[in-house]
This record gives C-alpha cells, structure tokens and sequence, in this order.
C-alpha cells in the first residue's frame, strides 16, 4: 500500500467487523472501505453502508471465509448486485439480508430485477433495476450503471440489456467505480472519464482459454486494470478477485510492481480482507 490515505478505522482485533462499521465515523468528503474477499466490498460514505457483491454463502472450496453472516447485516441501506452469478449475488442469502436490512434497497441488472423478486420472494419495490448509463439517487446517493465485459461485453438480444454491470457511485463528497467483472472494451474508459474518481474497485484475475474451457469467465488482467487507472489516475485503486479460488487466481504482487513502474504516482492499496481503509476525497 502506498500512500498515507489507507490505514484502520478502529483495532479490528477487538471488534466484530459489523460492529467496527457501525462504529467507524467518516467525516465529509471521506469513506471507510472494507474488502471481504472476492469483488466484496463494504463502503460507509455520507449517510450510506453500500455492500457490493458481499459473498457470504459457505463453500468448501473458499479461500476466504464469510466475516459475518447475513442476519448481522442490520446496517445495510444499499446492496449491489453486479451480476447472477453466486460469487456476486449470492441468492441463498439475499433473503436474509432483506430481512436483517429491511430499510435497504436491492441494486440489479435491470434485466435481472423481477425474476429475483419472485425467485427470492424480496418484494419488488425493494429492488431497483440499472442498466447502461441509467442514473437514479437514492438517500442522497447517484448511482451510475455502466456496463461491463464479462469476457464479452454481452446484451440480452430481445431487450438489448446487459448482464454484467458496474456502478458509479457519488455519496457524501466521494466519487468511487466498482467495476463488477469485467474486461477493458473499447468505450469503457470514455465512459469513465466523465468522473474524477476517488476510488476504482477493479478485478485482476485475467483470463485464459484453460479457464474459459471449465466456463470460468475472465476478467481484466492485473496489466489492464493498472493500465484503466493509469488513464484515469483515481485517488485509490484497490485490486480484487483474485484471493478466493485457487483455480482462479490473480497476482497482486504483480499488479503493484507494474503499477509501481509505469504509473508512480497511482495510489495502490493492497489490504488484507476485513482490513478498513479510509479514503479521503476530493483531493
């Protein structure tokens, strides 16, 4: 990590991480960010605790176990489904953090949002539905959806959604990117470019034809992702999918060497998962 702007909310040793949320104060033009592990992220910012992708479902196969379980979420005012699969929105406890957060809304692919209502019986109106470019506030809080490249920068050919997205969001003085999966694809970063971002939450997993063969959809490489923040020269990036599953793996080592020599004054932070950083804002 480098830079003085990632360090610890409170001593996570002596806390539950719900209740070092809770806990944790973030002043104006600042947010608190916990990663989980995955594209998991935690961001308490203004008067908001967004969970993006939060993967708590138990699995053998986990490198990273759940640091709290859905009922504790009792904090939630956002949570952010990329896209349906079981490493972002977890279906088997999304009804459990519609109950312990019932104040929360759900934010999905558009193309997604009534077949979860009724196959995850959370009723409708908790969910609003994103698609590419579409805008909404919520609670003080624009939310931006932008489309993103699971390998492919795929559209549903009946209703020309997408699948896979990443959002935008602008919250108490911070503007951060968490990109879902997805690749670089032409378009993306003039998309990006409308915003200064204070943080991009970007994958690093990459992608190969061994993995593809077993239907283990790429994502950016650690290069990619470095080269997307190079152009957009965020105030933080924080690299993520690549610490759960030994059969996808990425290289944070990497990522920050060639982060380090090509662009030196990108901001790369690194944290261990459950470790809060801050991020201040603006700057």
């Amino acid at each position: 990590m480098r830079g003085s702007e990632g360090r610890n909310c409170t001593n996570p040793g002596s806390y539950s991480m719900i209740q070092e949320i809770n806990e944790c104060k973030v002043g104006p033009d600042e947010m608190a960010v916990w990663w989980l592990g995955q594209m998991g992220f935690v961001v308490k910012a203004g008067n908001h605790i967004i969970y993006l992708d939060p993967y708590l479902s138990p699995n053998p196969r986990r490198q990273v176990a759940p640091f709290f379980k859905p009922e504790e979420v009792t904090n939630a005012t956002l949570i952010c489904g990329t896209h349906d699969h079981s490493d972002h929105i977890d279906r088997p406890v999304w009804p459990a953090l519609a109950e312990a957060s019932p104040g929360a809304k759900f934010l999905v692919p558009e193309l997604f949002r009534e077949r979860l209502s009724e196959e995850l019986s959370i009723p409708a109106e908790r969910f609003v539905g994103m698609d590419d470019g579409a805008a909404i506030e919520i609670g003080g809080a624009r939310i931006t959806g932008v489309a993103s490249a699971h390998e492919l920068l795929d559209m549903d050919p009946d209703s020309g959604r997408h699948p896979y997205l990443g959002f935008v969001f602008e919250v108490g003085g911070c503007t951060f990117y968490h990109s879902g999966d997805s690749c670089k694809y032409e378009g993306l970063e003039t998309k990006l470019k409308a915003w200064r971002f204070d943080l991009l939450c970007l994958p690093i997993n990459g992608r190969d034809a061994e993995r593809l063969a077993r239907n283990c959809i790429g994502n950016m490489t650690y290069q990619e992702a470095v080269d997307l923040a190079g152009a957009l020269m965020p105030g933080m990036i924080i690299p993520g999918h690549w610490d759960m599953f030994s059969g996808n793996p990425g290289d944070p080592d990497a990522f920050t060497q060639y982060a380090n020599v090509k662009y030196p004054k990108l901001n790369v932070c690194v944290p261990k998962q459950g470790e809060c950083v801050r991020v201040s804002c603006g700057k």
